[in-house]
């Protein structure tokens, strides 16, 4: 199997795999532009100098110094988190586009607030806009994932999911390289910091425009009744007519999910809610898929990009402009291997084998680079230009950043859009990424005073962590690539070990394509009878 190949889960024109889809799942992925940029940009931004003086962080101890930096970076992680929640709501009144454009309109309300502080003001306003930017992309990590997934094709699913991801890459690229820019060519002053600030208006205001520009989710469209509209958008996103057998069976594959739905109760804004308290099934998948996002905080990843001076400094980088430099390279290492992931590794090699070589490879770094600064000590012994020994744990730091990016970075995103059925997809999206602004809030939140009380023993804790991350994957996590959405219940369930359920539900799948394409083929098939004829063959 080539790089490119696509793994089919049944004939698919190239048509499907057009510009629309790629498009589509661009824009609606770009709304993590806002979200990589700000974890990017916001430590590196306290750093600077120009900022510490209008705020007379001169002034303070220590100890209120890292309690101030820790609550400037978390309180846009807990606003994250109630936004995460609220866009529960907005995607079942209001559809997956028109959620995200409300959503980009709270992000640049949020980062014009943060524009009007100074030190005569006090960060008051930061600390304001800063939650309401947190509301904003945390509704949109939750409403993007979902909606790329609801309109990519089984073969290229993950690949457009990534686009999310990627969009967070890009935006953390420019946010570890935009305060050193500052920093050389802009006087120090309140001009200085408050550039990397305003920044943020531009990406949350080219998704607000954007997403009118979206067509809306077909899936989402069926469950509220508006099935013409549903499958002129399918139409226009597969680049197929009405009467293609391609656009018939998603559509019928769509209805056979609803109906489903419908007889396990209907389709109401709590009836989620109702599933999730009386099934234990979805119960556990929901288990499952918040506890990805705990492992992928705990791998340490957000400590660095939030505090990413505080972390070179601890391996010995002395400087400003220098660490900022040595960070800007993290951010280019990130981007360039979460596109080496989308294009090459997503949809070929899976999730559950990238999330394990992820973790292990990840945590022998992390391993190294705690055991160098043990054993090296550079904070007691400063230097201007690092011994071998020195630069030795920064290649291991950047080889972590290897291994964690095209694998823990994106891969919970992924798999939580696509692991729950139409009946509670929302609402366990939402649970997934309230899960990851929480547990990002408790790292960004903590991170200074775990610095300062551990030292080296961070990198070591992390590094158990994802040893731990690793059993976790292998024992409970089937994997998904290339299963249509409607067919992803059968992977979890609790009689097929994780490691097997793909081959099992993959052939069982096949054999139903045969029968329900046959009984289309010939015409004015009855869904009854091909439910019959499908539960007969199974």
């Amino acid at each position: 199997m080539g790089l490119f190949t696509k793994v089919e889960d049944r004939p698919t024109p190239n048509n499907v795999y057009n510009w629309r889809v790629y498009a589509c799942a661009a824009l609606a992925g770009s709304a993590a532009i806002m979200i990589g940029y700000d974890s990017a940009f916001i430590g590196t931004t306290l750093a600077l100098k120009s900022f510490k003086e209008e705020f007379h962080f001169e002034d303070l101890s220590t100890a209120a110094v890292n309690l101030l930096n820790a609550n400037i970076v978390s309180c846009y992680q807990a606003g994250a988190f109630f936004g995460a929640i609220f866009a529960y709501v907005a995607a079942f009144f209001m559809g997956r586009t028109s959620g995200l454009a409300v959503f980009a309109a709270i992000f640049v309300l949020g980062s014009g607030l943060m524009l009007g502080a100074n030190g005569e003001r006090g960060l008051g306003l930061i600390y304001a806009g800063r939650v309401l930017a947190g509301l904003g992309v945390g509704g949109a990590s939750n409403l993007a994932p979902i909606y790329i997934s609801e309109i990519s094709p089984p073969a290229i699913r993950g690949r457009l999911v990534c686009m999310f991801e990627l969009g967070w890459q890009i935006g953390g690229l420019v946010g570890f390289w935009i305060n050193y820019g500052v920093s050389l060519h802009v006087k120090p002053g309140h001009s200085q910091w408050i550039i990397p600030f305003a920044i943020q208006l531009i990406p949350s205001g080219l998704l607000f425009l954007g997403a009118f520009w979206l067509h809306e989710s077909p899936r989402w469209l069926m469950t509220k009744g508006k099935r013409e509209k549903a499958i002129k958008n399918l139409c226009w996103i597969r680049n197929l007519p009405e009467n293609d057998m391609y656009i018939k069976e998603e559509v019928y594959m769509i209805d056979q999910n609803i109906e489903r739905q419908m007889a396990a109760g209907g389709l109401g804004f709590w009836q989620p809610f109702k599933i999730l308290a009386s099934n234990k099934a979805i119960q556990w998948r929901f288990f499952l898929g918040g506890s990805l996002f705990f492992w992928q905080n705990t791998s340490g990843i957000n400590a660095i990009n939030y505090y990413s001076p505080t972390v070179f400094k601890s391996i010995g980088i002395t400087g400003t402009n220098t660490s900022l430099f040595t960070t800007g390279l993290f951010g280019v290492v990130k981007t360039v291997f979460t596109l080496i992931y989308l294009t090459f590794l997503i949809d070929q090699y899976g999730r559950r084998k990238l999330l394990m070589i992820g973790a292990i490879g990840g945590s022998l770094c992390l391993w190294y680079v705690g055991g160098y600064i043990a054993a090296a000590k550079p904070a007691e012994h400063p230097t201007t230009s690092l011994p071998p020994s020195g630069v030795s744990a920064i290649f291991f730091f950047y080889l972590w950043t290897a291994f964690y990016s095209p694998t823990w970075n994106p891969t919970p995103w992924v798999l939580n859009s696509e692991m729950f059925d139409q009946n509670v997809r929302t609402l366990a999206q939402a649970f997934a990424a309230a899960n990851n602004w929480f547990w990002n809030f408790l790292v960004a939140r903590f991170t200074p005073q775990m610095f300062t009380s551990m030292g080296y023993g961070v990198y070591f804790f992390f590094a158990a962590l994802m040893l731990c991350s690793a059993v976790f994957v292998y024992f409970l996590i089937p994997e998904t690539k290339n299963i249509p959405l409607e067919g992803i219940d059968r992977l979890f369930d609790r009689r097929l070990k994780a490691s097997q359920a793909h081959a099992i539900v993959w052939q069982e799948l096949a054999e139903e394509e045969e029968v329900i394409r046959q009984g289309l083929n010939e015409g004015g098939l009855e869904k009854e009878l091909a439910v019959e004829q499908v539960e007969q063959r199974v």
